[in-house]
């Protein structure tokens, strides 16, 4: 133990400031895209629509056309819109919760719950806390959502009204679910409520870097069972081109579609369709879009491989780590609840990460035992420095219980 504080009294002396909270592309990555603030535009869309104008609140028709082809969903019923799938999301549940599929808002119910997938994501919790829906949770394993845990939570807690998950890659902790996990997610949660609603967020349906299950799209899946109102899939461009300067995409069934396009009409006058415009002629298709997401892949692959090399240096006595195949982050799960002690020594030596407890909805990690790191957003020599930081502070946290 002496020596362990010998080492982490040198890195607190370096007074560093290095950044882990989130799941940001790293410069180069952003580099990627530059061509895209240099493209001259036709203002003339594909049917006519004069891009410079207001109007297509669902976005431009060579928008959703490739979106659809992203999500391999039907373009009437793919929505284009602005660079974010929270907003998108934000938006289709304000819809349920305001008007309901068929005049059943949510807003009428005594407090409304979702299932959140967990680990989670802490945005996906802020957004359902903000609409006031109660959340629980539910686990997440190696192909998927926990069906038994489903069932177990299905039967406890009245009045859910959806799921939410990351079904590619998932958040933080790298699952690639089985589409017969999805297809029996499916079947149970519609045969609970036919008008459930599963939100699943792509974000990192294009972002492997090595070689991973196939997944059969959602949008087919869900269409062979009859359940496209039962799911609303989203994915952006947030972490392909721009944060903040790219498109997201939608797909749901015709109700719910018919749903937010009723939401857009009321609060978009309309999205920035000259960028979606832009976008498309920088792609122009799916088969593009891959090959420029391999670009980033040589780029997020290598710091993954670091994180693995140096986690691989504790005891499996102190902690656990994930592997993923893809997506932004790697999840550490320390064997005693040492979660936040971790990230106080880790901010000691000048490290931020997500607080502890953040992978669960109120912050509220049963264990205080799992962490998210996000390596993305540093060059490879920092984060070389910052995981020797992580590795120490683990160390030290196990051995002062």
């Amino acid at each position: 133990m002496d020596k362990l504080l010998e080492t982490f009294k040198a890195l607190k002396q370096k007074n560093l400031s290095i950044d882990l909270t989130r799941g940001k592309p790293h410069s180069d990555q952003l580099d990627l895209s530059n061509n895209l603030m240099t493209q001259a535009v036709d203002p003339i869309g594909e049917n006519g629509v004069d891009l410079r104008n207001y109007g297509e609140p669902i976005g431009i028709i060579e928008a959703r056309k490739l979106g659809a082809d992203i999500l391999d969903s039907k373009i009437d019923l793919t929505i284009a819109g602005e660079q974010s799938s929270y907003l998108l999301m934000t938006q289709l549940l304000l819809g349920r919760f305001l008007f309901g599929l068929d005049d059943d808002p949510w807003k009428n119910d005594k407090e409304p719950a979702f299932l959140c997938a967990v680990p989670g994501f802490d945005r996906h919790f802020a957004t359902l806390e903000g609409l006031g829906l109660k959340m629980h949770t539910v686990n997440l394993c190696s192909s998927g959502i926990d069906l038994d845990d489903l069932n177990k939570k299905l039967s406890k807690y009245p009045n859910i009204k959806g799921l939410i998950c990351v079904p590619r890659h998932s958040n933080p902790s790298g699952e690639v679910f089985s589409d017969e996990n999805i297809t029996n997610l499916l079947k149970i949660t519609k045969e609970y409520n036919s008008s459930f609603i599963n939100l699943f967020d792509h974000a990192y349906l294009i972002h492997d870097f090595d070689e991973t299950r196939v997944q059969t799209p959602i949008p087919l899946l869900a269409d062979g069972l009859g359940a496209l109102d039962n799911v609303a899939v989203f994915t952006s461009f947030s972490k392909v081109t721009f944060g903040g300067g790219g498109m997201a995409f939608l797909t749901t069934g015709e109700k719910n579609f018919k749903l937010i396009e009723r939401v857009r009409n009321m609060m978009v006058i309309c999205p920035d369709k000259i960028n979606q415009r832009r976008h498309v002629n920088f792609f122009k298709n799916k088969s593009n879009v891959l090959e420029h997401m391999k670009k980033h892949a040589s780029l997020v692959k290598p710091k993954f491989e670091l994180v693995n090399k140096k986690l691989s240096n504790l005891s499996s006595e102190v902690g656990e780590y994930t592997n993923p195949t893809g997506g932004y982050f790697v999840t550490f799960y320390s064997k005693k609840p040492i979660a936040k002690r971790i990230v106080a020594l880790c901010a000691e030596a000048g490290l931020m990460l997500t607080p502890a407890g953040s992978t669960y909805p109120y912050g509220n990690d049963p264990n205080d035992s799992v962490l998210r790191i996000a390596p993305t957003y540093i060059d490879i020599d920092e984060l070389d420095v910052a995981m020797d930081i992580f590795v120490l502070s683990a160390q030290i946290a196990h051995s002062e219980i």
